[in-house]
């Protein structure tokens, strides 16, 4: 029974983005209780299920677990606010580097003696969610066998194309949200800004992904909203081994060292989480296996991806895994990145293990401001343990928890008015987070421009990135080797 007129309201906006991601009335229902009641000044809701940085205005007036969770699956079709290419007039874009996470996927665990989720990854026009380019960007897949990417890529599929799911594998769901981020990219840096001539050539694109078919799966989607139908002899994926894309310089002790320790926190975070082991006794009684192989099997991940497909939580002759347990999962796992944050220890591996990519980056777009017309585009495909590191480096700790298909841009730009001087943009999920940074949060307070310098960025690379490290180091190997830790 709705009390009031605010709330009425609330209900109402609440009721029509439902609708807008085709969720069905039973899911609605079920969920319409837990909509936050804050307001605006008018009394109605602004809620942006893409925001990435709190905001005490739309948020929900508590934590609340399965809003969380909504917004981690991010399920496509509401229409996106992005601030990816706005610049003054007198600047010129210049090159763009983009860092993905993976579309939604099948889940890499499964809940011991439960049936596998019932969930179809073969990419067809008649099921939801759904984009337009969706059967070309099949056909066109289906041309590319004869791609040349670095091996092992090349023995991967282009597609999912099994009834059932494997394990890991990227869902239709995946592949929608990556074309929608490439039409949404494609739209700003080629159509507005030309980032590309309507001639591009090979080494004007960089392309990197690890070696799991969700993540070249990701990639080419992404790709394909931005170029469609590309040419696939002007496409190469290279392979990164690591997830850390780490290249030639992944051997790090001191990282190691930090993540263990981050390790030995998050154990004693759960030790200490009295409601969060009585949860996953029950969830063992239920599925009739010890409690210790229940939690090893990490059970959110699977409840997760049956939550974000609309499918029920098991039920045995024992009872039901319910939304009251997932609650308490994915309460503990917010808990967990709230305190990560304040421990610091991850803030030590983040800045050992994100070195090297931004290292990268950063060099590239030194040789982009050199003149150089190679890489004027680049994509880097990769996972949830790519991007939160790098997130936590930069210095934006009230970033949340890299969604499905989670996007992380940096942008290059020129003064056209002073040739010799270039700035950069940074936006996750099309929220610019650029003053949020630890190397450039001051910097709008001293400069009209709505960017940062690119020295700020290089400075942090090469130099302050050591100095927040402690220890006297000046460069990645002396802080990598550095004794007594």
């Amino acid at each position: 029974m709705v009390k009031n007129k605010a709330t009425a309201r609330l209900c109402r906006t609440f009721l029509v983005w439902c609708l807008s991601l085709s969720l069905p009335l039973s899911l609605i229902r079920r969920r319409l209780h837990l909509i936050p009641v804050s307001t605006t000044k008018n009394g109605v809701t602004s809620k942006n299920r893409k925001r990435i940085m709190p905001d005490p205005a739309t948020e929900p007036p508590v934590m609340d677990p399965v809003y969380e969770a909504l917004l981690y699956c991010n399920i496509p079709g509401v229409a996106e606010r992005s601030m990816e290419g706005h610049a003054p007039h007198h600047f010129k874009l210049v090159s763009v580097h983009v860092f993905i996470r993976h579309g939604d996927r099948y889940p890499l665990y499964a809940i011991p003696k439960t049936k596998r989720p019932e969930i179809d990854c073969t990419l067809v026009a008649n099921r939801k969610p759904y984009h337009s380019k969706l059967e070309a960007f099949v056909s066109h897949m289906s041309k590319g066998s004869g791609a040349s990417f670095e091996s092992p890529l090349h023995s991967l599929p282009l597609y999912s194309s099994h009834q059932l799911c494997e394990m890991g594998e990227l869902t239709q769901t995946g592949v929608v949200q990556h074309l929608q981020n490439g039409q949404l990219l494609r739209d700003i840096y080629l159509k507005k800004h030309k980032l590309l001539p309507s001639d591009w050539a090979a080494e004007q694109l960089h392309l990197e992904t690890t070696g799991k078919s969700r993540t070249l799966q990701s990639g080419l989607a992404l790709l394909y909203g931005f170029l469609p139908d590309f040419d696939w002899k002007k496409v190469y994926f290279r392979h990164q081994p690591s997830a850390l894309f780490c290249s030639g310089n992944c051997y790090c002790p001191l990282r190691n060292q930090y993540l263990e320790k981050e390790q030995r926190r998050q154990y004693l975070l759960r030790l200490n989480n009295r409601q969060l082991e009585r949860t996953y006794e029950e969830m063992a009684r239920i599925v009739d296996i010890p409690t210790k192989q229940l939690r090893a099997a990490n059970p959110i991940d699977s409840l997760l991806c049956l939550f974000c497909h609309n499918v029920s939580f098991p039920c045995t002759k024992n009872g039901c895994i319910t939304m009251d347990h997932f609650k308490v999962i994915k309460t503990h796992q917010i808990e967990d990145e709230r305190e990560r944050q304040e421990k610091k220890l991850y803030l030590g591996y983040a800045l050992l293990g994100a070195h090297p990519i931004l290292n990268q980056t950063v060099s590239r777009m030194q040789h982009t401001a050199e003149g150089r017309k190679e890489g004027l585009f680049t994509l880097y495909s990769a996972h949830d343990v790519t991007l939160a590191p790098i997130l936590s480096a930069l210095g934006l700790t009230g970033a949340r928890f890299p969604r499905f298909a989670a996007r992380l841009v940096f942008e290059l730009w020129q003064d056209r008015e002073k040739p010799r001087e270039h700035s950069v943009r940074i936006l996750y999920d099309g929220v610019d987070i650029t003053f949020h940074t630890s190397f450039c949060q001051d910097h709008h307070r001293r400069s009209p421009k709505p960017m940062c310098p690119l020295e700020n960025l290089v400075r942090f690379i090469k130099k302050d990135m050591f100095v927040a490290l402690g220890g006297g180091s000046t460069n990645y190997y002396e802080a990598c080797h550095r004794e007594g830790f």
